[in-house]
């Protein structure tokens, strides 16, 4: 007789289906000494709940014919999560990230506020998955679904991608050195602001503003642009005189 599934959470709860023959008119299905709760039976099945219990369990079914040959059901502890390579991403979702901890290896879901992706499993202890889009920018809970519950514990932000403005001056001398002021939106997350090629030196005075110091570059037209974890901004043109 085989049963499906044949592993569930510590705390009970899993729906629990044996299959075989003459199953009519089930009287007890046991998990080791406890009772699960039947909920259908037919004469080739019956659907039970499955209780609380650790390790693993035999699982016999009675009927007025006689108890049948136990079956081996597995109790799995719910997951827990040690680590979340990344705690933010664009709204656009596709980032890469990796879940470690315990307990992780008969991971079905991770959920990404309402969102649920399909991991990949690497070990019991490493996960691997892609963020999916989001809908809105803020946090958003992540947890973790297994054969044995669903565990939450993480927080994981979504960000907008940054937006520029305006560059105030719009152009310096090619030895570097000019504070401009950088106005646009979405720039609190800002993790780098690049002239051409070259990155500068900022702060992130507000959503709205940045400090930068262009660097040292040759002259001509450059462009600038700002990096968050939101991803990559527009560009504006920057003019590089001759010293």
């Amino acid at each position: 007789m085989p049963i499906s599934p044949n592993q569930g959470s510590t705390g009970g709860g899993t729906t629990v289906t044996i299959t075989g023959t003459s199953l009519a008119g089930a009287t007890a299905v046991r998990f080791g000494s406890k009772l699960a709760t039947i909920t259908a039976n037919t004469a080739t099945s019956v659907t039970c709940i499955s209780p609380s219990g650790a390790g693993t369990a035999d699982v016999t079914v009675t009927t007025a014919g006689g108890t049948s040959s136990p079956l081996s059901f597995f109790y799995v502890g719910a997951p827990f999560k040690a680590f979340l390579s990344a705690t933010s991403g664009p709204m656009t979702g596709g980032h890469t990230i990796t879940i470690a901890g315990t307990g992780l290896f008969t991971a079905t879901a991770v959920t990404f506020g309402a969102t649920s992706v399909t991991p990949t499993v690497i070990s019991d202890s490493h996960l691997d998955l892609t963020s999916p889009a989001a809908t809105a920018a803020g946090e958003v809970s992540v947890s973790v679904t297994t054969a044995g519950g669903t565990n939450n514990g993480f927080l994981y932000t979504y960000i907008e991608a940054p937006v520029i403005a305006s560059l105030t001056p719009d152009q310096g001398t090619a030895f570097g050195g000019t504070d401009v002021a950088i106005a646009g939106s979405n720039l609190t997350y800002t993790d780098e602001v690049r002239f051409g090629d070259a990155s500068a030196s900022f702060a992130a005075v507000s959503d709205n503003l940045i400090l930068a110091t262009a660097p040292p570059g040759i002259p001509g037209t450059i462009t600038v642009t700002v990096h968050s974890p939101g991803g990559n901004s527009n560009e504006l043109a920057y003019q590089q005189y001759p010293p």
